[in-house]
């Protein structure tokens, strides 16, 4: 290693001069930037009804309030990742609170569908910032093992509270003080963050080193990501056969068919392709796209379960997901715990294996008189498995990278992590909805449920195929952990 690199490297890892007490405020700083991003992926979905009679939205074009913040979300996680590692993990870190606080404000003072839209555009690349910038501070601040490990576990137990106090926020505040509150609280939430960033986050550490940054690569990426996330978040509502799904299915697959070849030319790469040589990396990001390809559609099928089919509010859904968030929070501790006793591989297999039993147990309760109570085991089972395995997957994906390579790193993760979700969600929801053309009534309850048992065998085959991919993709190292 070079003098330069030792300085980088020396100067991120975890200091010992650090007190406990400012390392648990820092901690604490990067679980509620977590919160952040997962009370906003919720806290819209309540007040959408609001939304669209407010600004005059079409029911063609409401949907778009949630898609353009997911499409902007997954095409520029990659970008940002890098972003963290070349200008600096605390300063991406700030910088994305900043877009934020500032599009939330846009979002609550819009007058028009197409300023709504544009500020949610902008807060999906605020998120696409934020998130690999506190994953990677985390894995920069704490070090590998047992300390990483029960950091990655709070960080995660944030995220889970973060949607259920989202649904209950949006119920709330939407009730209270109309739709712009789901956004006046982004603004105050940031803001907090943001003093807090500057007082308890260490500061990034000097680049002896001369970097470039790849905008040829970042330029492909980024356009190929988004295309192919809008692509597959679209496809279901426009027709997996219009002119505007396959023109951007096209152009995804050329622009990263160019990026490639940019990165395997380039001297110094955005995503260097010696990352895939590691191998808990690699079976990181494939367990992060099939957790939510699976496990990540759940959310929305309960929903639909709650409000369409059983008739809830929206406060009384947020109420219901109370309890398989708080499972799923437990299931964060326990995986840290788990991978810390015995190895990372067992805690994904074992979490797995928990989560396929509780999914599978909610298929016999899913129908329109069914009621919470025969929910519940499956609901707590499953969100156990589900927290076993979201701590545990990241280890793996942090496991043995670089420092000064965190950041992407935590990018190509959360990548395959968005692009998962949009590719479960289709076709789970193509699958459970092809038979419930024309319904209404009793009859369309019946088969929306019938849907939903299909889709949910279809999910707890995939968490299945996950237990396989943990088994052939990692191995023991001789002292029982994971190795690349």
């Amino acid at each position: 290693m070079s003098a330069s690199n030792q300085a980088v490297s020396h100067s991120s890892m975890p200091s010992s001069s650090r007190s406990g007490a400012k390392r648990g405020v820092t901690l604490a700083l990067l679980a509620f930037a977590q919160l952040i991003i997962a009370l906003d992926l919720n806290i819209v979905f309540v007040a959408l009804p609001e939304i669209g009679a407010g600004l005059g939205f079409s029911n063609q074009t409401l949907q778009w309030v949630v898609s353009v913040y997911t499409v902007f979300t997954g095409g520029f996680l990659l970008f940002g990742g890098r972003a963290a590692d070349l200008i600096g993990q605390r300063r991406m870190f700030i910088f994305a609170l900043w877009l934020y606080a500032l599009s939330s404000l846009v979002g609550a003072l819009a007058w028009t569908p197409e300023i709504i839209i544009a500020a949610r555009a902008v807060q999906g690349i605020g998120g696409a910032f934020l998130f690999p910038a506190t994953l990677s501070l985390v894995n920069r601040l704490f070090e590998e093992g047992p300390e990483r490990n029960r950091a990655l576990a709070v960080w995660g137990g944030a995220g889970a509270s973060g949607l259920t106090i989202g649904s209950l926020a949006g119920g709330f505040l939407t009730a209270a003080f109309g739709w712009p509150s789901v956004f006046y609280v982004n603004v105050l939430l940031a803001g907090i963050a943001i003093v807090a960033a500057f007082l308890v986050i260490p500061r990034d550490p000097s680049q002896h080193e001369r970097r470039s940054f790849d905008l040829a690569g970042a330029l492909t990426v980024t356009a190929g990501a988004t295309l192919l996330v809008f692509a597959l978040a679209q496809g279901p509502e426009y027709g997996w056969l219009s002119a505007s799904i396959l023109w951007s299915t096209g152009l995804a697959v050329l622009f990263l068919v160019a990026f490639a070849i940019i990165e395997a030319k380039s001297a110094d790469p955005l995503m260097p392709l010696r990352l895939f040589l590691n191998r808990s990396l690699v079976a990181g990001m494939t367990i992060t796209f099939l957790y939510m390809a699976t496990f990540g559609t759940l959310p929305y099928f309960l929903t639909v379960l709650f409000q369409n089919v059983q008739g809830y509010s929206a406060l009384q859904t947020g109420v219901a997901f109370l309890v398989p968030s708080v499972a799923i929070a437990t299931g964060t501790q326990l995986g840290a715990r788990l991978s810390t006793r015995f190895s990372n591989r067992s805690s994904l297999i074992g979490g797995m294996v928990i989560g396929a039993v509780g999914t599978a147990l909610m298929v016999p309760a899913t129908t329109p008189d069914s009621s919470y109570l025969a929910l519940a085991p499956g609901l707590i089972i499953s969100g156990v498995g589900q927290g076993i395995v979201w701590t545990a997957m990241w280890i793996a994906a942090a496991s043995g990278v670089r420092h000064d390579e965190q950041g992407v790193a935590s990018g190509m993760a959360s990548t395959t992590l968005n692009v998962g979700n949009a590719i479960g969600l289709a076709v789970l929801i193509a699958v459970a909805n092809q038979h419930i053309g024309g319904l209404s009534g009793d009859a369309l309850r019946q088969a929306t449920t019938q849907g939903m048992q299909t889709a949910f065998w279809i999910a707890t085959a995939g968490i299945v195929l996950s237990i396989l991919v943990a088994l052939v993709s990692q191995h023991r190292t001789p002292n029982g952990d994971v190795s690349s």
